[in-house]
């Protein structure tokens, strides 16, 4: 229950410790932090072997957001980041799963530490610390960019918002510039995000063929406006920004022509993410590095439980009280994907 409130439902140890003193339970915060030390330590074992599910993948969506660190007097800025394991779109069988880590900053150090041994499809934004992970001649193998079309529309949705302009406006703020043209570009992407709504669960193969006949002439149109259009405005025009990020990045954001695999959002790795979003709001900042560790790994248990459809709390339960006398050699039982409770064990034998 501490492991899930604080994790999964952002309700920091201070106040569960408030709560539980009400109820006559009695819980000082470093038992109940303790606590939270003890059970990362217990469940690596399930951590490590999500990591190796996920990094076994030939496609994953990253990302990641900061995350307050006490520090001394003050908090620094730490991050955690996600990469996420979702084959459901191109009805992939294997399940999905998240893998969190924390570091003190963003140092491009990290990412490239995390996929030290992995290569496939990186989908994630314009980082530049992907960049090395991207080059040619790195090892094991490059890792293949797949550009965001989410995140690349954004950028256009916003300069073609009448209705945020017309609300700034009513609060007497000065409203952002509203262009007409970057409404075309949003048409654009548009229809080709409905396309893909249309094949979601396809096979690879199916997806590629759809995408080949129907989405290619409309990224084809959709490059020759975007020179057209940038050609017409200044350099420092907020249009011609949103246009030279895609056209700098083109191949990326053509990869999912000939990939069935490629999606052209990032949502599975922000979805991940939202809960530490919302829980940074309640809970404020992570004690320390280590508690920012030992956030990572709890974090990634509750978000695979909660893609596999398991109650995380109910799960957690179950797991820490077997996990002490299961062995280890049958560790995978015990995965969100794989988990049956004891009780239903039990009536199975």
């Amino acid at each position: 229950m501490i492991l899930f409130e604080k994790f999964g439902q952002h309700q920091p140890l201070n106040r569960q410790a408030e709560r539980y003193a009400k109820e006559g339970v009695p819980l000082s915060l470093s038992t109940l932090a303790d606590q939270v030390g003890a059970c990362a330590a217990v469940l690596m074992p399930l951590f490590q072997r999500i990591e190796a599910h996920v990094l076994a993948a030939e496609r994953l969506h990253g990302d990641d957001t900061t995350v307050p660190v006490l520090a001394k007097g003050k908090t620094d800025t730490g991050r955690l980041w996600v990469y996420v394991r979702d084959d459901k779109p191109f009805a992939g069988p294997a399940p999905p799963a998240a893998i969190f880590y924390y570091s003190r900053d963003r140092r491009g150090a990290h990412p490239i530490g995390h996929l030290a041994t992995w290569s496939g499809v990186l989908q994630a934004d314009a980082y530049g610390g992907y960049g090395e992970l991207y080059a040619p001649g790195r090892q094991p193998a490059p890792v293949l960019e797949a550009g965001r079309w989410a995140h690349a529309r954004r950028k256009f949705f916003e300069l073609a918002d009448v209705e945020a302009a017309a609300h700034s406006k009513a609060r007497g703020q000065k409203p952002k510039s509203v262009y007409p043209l970057a409404l075309e570009a949003v048409v654009r992407i548009d229809a080709i995000f409905a396309i893909e709504r249309e094949i979601l669960g396809l096979s690879p193969v199916e997806r590629k063929e759809v995408r080949q006949a129907r989405s290619k002439p409309l990224v084809a149109e959709l490059e020759a406006w975007l020179h057209e259009t940038r050609d017409k405005l200044t350099r420092a025009h907020d249009l011609a920004k949103a246009i030279h990020y895609m056209l700098r990045r083109w191949p990326s954001f053509v990869r999912f022509l000939d990939d069935g695999r490629v999606c052209l959002s990032n949502n599975a790795a922000e979805r991940a993410l939202r809960g530490i979003a919302l829980g940074r709001k309640s809970w404020l900042f992570c004690g320390s590095d280590r508690g920012g560790q030992r956030a990572a790994t709890l974090y990634s248990l509750i978000v695979t439980a909660k893609m596999n459809d398991v109650d995380p709390q109910v799960w957690l339960a179950d797991v820490l009280a077997r996990i002490a006398e299961h062995h280890a050699q049958q560790i995978d039982e015990l995965l969100p994907w794989n988990w049956r409770s004891s009780a239903a064990s039990a009536r199975a034998a």
